[in-house]
């Protein structure tokens, strides 16, 4: 079931609303002694989250289908790095991960209770049945919680408002419609976007030319922080056509050796070719407000878009105090209390 993104939280009485959780969207069945833990992809991640197995295989249910989300807390947020740091090919890793950080399973949906089929039901009836078995399931675990939801539109509007530690927005869905598999019909995402001005430190050039000649395909992100380090943050490449040959132009002009003091980017990895990983570093000179949906790790966890040039801003005023997180609230609290 996958969700469409809007720029509104949907209302009515037709809706249902859920907080949009930073992590590994999961359906996981058990089936007696076999468990398995499908991602979006299709990708089974079974022998990623060992602690989340064991687990399931605790519980009373000998046959279920659940929906939902694998999340790793740490110090009462949710790290996406840390969890991303779980999808290791060596088992001895994955195993130590699991003691040092388990990660915990937030259900939000009931595709399947025994021997009964609920998927083709209205989410208005599945979630009842969730709550029910959340109830005689979860009940003193340590890896399962139940997601909360609400037909409240204030409740909604007061997650969206305290976003943040690993809720970047909130879900609603459709409560008259039967399970979506492979449909954006019955979900709707709303996130909660925040800007931020930072100094340009470097760029990449575009693989496709314009005019014969290299352009700027992204640039590279820094924030500085308290000790005066430029550490690099993220990067934006929604740069319209017709801007890139004068953008260009204006970062060669200012293109030097070495830009960020603090954290760098990163060489060629798994993730990324030679060609994907080579920048050039410029003059921390200019500076850019961007907009962005999350802050962790030290950098923005997706692309960021640029709402302005910012020439009025020293670059030694874009600091890391910026995209500082607040103290968890709302839902978050509530369902780490305990973990």
């Amino acid at each position: 079931m996958e969700a469409r993104s809007v720029d509104e939280i949907p209302h009515g009485p037709e809706w249902q609303y859920e907080p949009k959780w930073d992590g590994f969207r999961c359906i996981l069945a058990r089936d007696a002694g076999d468990v398995a833990l499908f991602s979006k992809s299709g990708r089974n991640l079974k022998r990623y989250f060992p602690e989340v197995v064991a687990a399931a295989l605790d519980l009373n249910a000998k046959s279920f289908i659940l929906d939902g989300e694998i999340v790793v807390p740490v110090e009462g947020q949710l790290s996406f790095d840390d969890l991303l740091q779980r999808i290791h090919p060596a088992a001895s890793r994955v195993k130590r991960l699991a003691a040092e950080t388990p990660a915990l399973y937030l259900a939000f949906d009931l595709l399947k209770d025994g021997a009964k089929d609920v998927a083709a039901w209205p989410l208005s009836e599945r979630r009842p049945l969730l709550e029910d078995f959340a109830t005689r399931q979860f009940e003193g675990g340590a890896f399962f919680r139940l997601s909360p939801a609400s037909r409240r539109l204030k409740e909604a509007e007061r997650w969206l408002a305290s976003a943040g530690g690993g809720s970047d927005g909130i879900i609603a869905k459709r409560l008259n419609l039967p399970y979506q598999a492979g449909n954006r019909e019955g979900m709707q995402k709303i996130k909660k976007y925040r800007s931020a001005d930072c100094v340009i430190g470097g760029f990449r050039y575009s693989e496709k030319r314009q005019a014969s000649r290299k352009v700027v395909g992204s640039i590279l992100l820094g924030l500085y922080d308290a000790g005066g380090l430029l550490h690099h943050v993220g990067f934006s490449s929604g740069i319209k056509a017709k801007d890139k040959a004068a953008l260009t132009d204006k970062l060669e002009e200012v293109a030097q050796k070495e830009s960020f003091t603090g954290t760098a980017p990163g060489g060629p990895s798994r993730w990324s070719t030679k060609r994907s990983s080579e920048w050039t570093p410029v003059k921390p000179k200019y500076v850019v407000e961007v907009s962005y949906d999350h802050f962790t790790g030290g950098r923005f966890r997706h692309g960021t878009s640029i709402l302005r040039w910012r020439p009025d801003k020293r670059p030694d005023q874009c600091t890391m105090d910026q995209v500082k997180q607040k103290a968890v609230s709302g839902p978050i609290s509530n369902l780490l209390a305990n973990a």
